[in-house]
């Protein structure tokens, strides 16, 4: 079957959305465990490196971050391996689920777990961390080809321009985010093309995505949470522009006023989630912008210190720290307790 002929002609449902296959490829063991899940690992490296530079900023304990990077480790393996487990016993509901027109995108979480997890794995073992990293750039750049050329080759229906197309070109501009961390030398045209082509192409599908959300039905209640990943443009390109560049500029401050911008508005459309929607896998899909978020905050606060700077960074680091880590708990008694498949759903 083509990837043409797969593509469903309506907005497929939440669920399906976000990986959990339909009926008909409900096949092998933990069919139903999402790729999009890879987003747990995505925020929670965000929040281990967040509460590094607090610890540089104001002195909070480092071992904040050390801990909240062994769980991203922990949860980098323990999805790494649940994963390939659904692929070796059900390769064609993973099929399915990549030939997806929104959940083929969220493969992306995949390769931008890669990225990440190398920046807690380097006090352990640098060479381990250089190693993924090397492996996740080849395969996002890789994903985001095709990624694209499908886009560009096949007729898009105007419904399925959801925030997880954002998803490929986001994980360009993480292709920086590690270097410092690997002390990595030799890759500053690397570094630029993955930033350009991040930054160039998350302009056009910002702007399809807004105007789908604008004229067309508005998204499930389900896929709410995936309007934060809107967010992730700003927050991630400012981290990955200072670090291509080497320091804050006008372009970096506006990139950190977009940030607080943007996650005011969303913040005020999500604010009555867990109402509309009680707590689902797809949660984590808001964990890894807000995690940027609060490190764009944290980066500038020490670039222009004053009072306004330093309280939006707190505040940020204190909630974001609250929400993941209850999203983590939640998560895991639901693991421990065999209902993970509930909240796949």
């Amino acid at each position: 079957m083509s990837i043409k002929s797969s593509l469903p002609t309506t907005l497929p449902d939440a669920a399906q959305a976000f990986g959990t296959p339909s009926p008909e490829t409900h096949k092998g063991n933990l069919s139903y465990l999402p790729v999009a899940l890879f987003g747990s690992v995505m925020g929670l490296t965000g929040l281990s490196s967040a509460w590094k530079l607090a610890y540089e900023l104001y002195g909070l304990p480092l071992w904040g971050s050390q801990v909240i990077g062994a769980l991203a480790i922990v949860a980098f393996l323990l999805m790494g391996t649940g994963y390939a487990i659904k692929a070796a016993t059900g390769l064609k509901t993973v099929r399915a689920e990549f030939q997806h027109p929104i959940a083929g995108n969220l493969f992306g979480t995949l390769f931008i777990s890669l990225l990440l997890i190398p920046i807690p794995l380097s006090d352990y073992n640098l060479p381990l961390a250089r190693g993924i990293w090397s492996a996740g750039t080849l395969g996002m750049i890789f994903f985001a080809w095709l990624i694209i050329s499908r886009w560009l080759s096949q007729r898009q229906q105007t419904a399925h321009a959801t925030p997880a197309w954002i998803v490929p070109v986001v994980g360009l501009i993480d292709i920086p985010l590690a270097v410092p961390a690997l002390h990595m030398q030799g890759l500053d045209d690397l570094l630029m093309f993955s930033l350009a082509l991040g930054l160039f192409f998350a302009i056009p599908l910002f702007t399809l995505i807004m105007s789908r959300l604008m004229f067309e039905e508005p998204v499930s209640a389900a896929l709410q949470p995936s309007l934060m990943i809107l967010l992730a443009p700003f927050a991630v390109g400012f981290s990955a522009y200072v670090t291509v560049v080497g320091g804050v500029d006008r372009f970096a401050s506006a990139l950190y006023m977009l940030t607080l911008f943007m996650l005011t508005v969303l913040a005020g459309r999500l604010r009555y989630l867990a109402i509309s929607c009680p707590f689902r896998l797809s949660w984590w899909a808001v964990s890894f912008p807000l995690a940027a978020a609060t490190v764009t905050a944290l980066r500038y606060a020490a670039y222009k210190p004053n009072l306004f700077t330093h309280s939006v960074a707190l505040t940020l680091l204190a909630s974001v720290t609250l929400i993941l880590l209850w999203m983590a708990l939640r998560t895991a008694v639901a693991t421990l307790q065999g209902n993970l498949k509930a909240l796949a759903g």
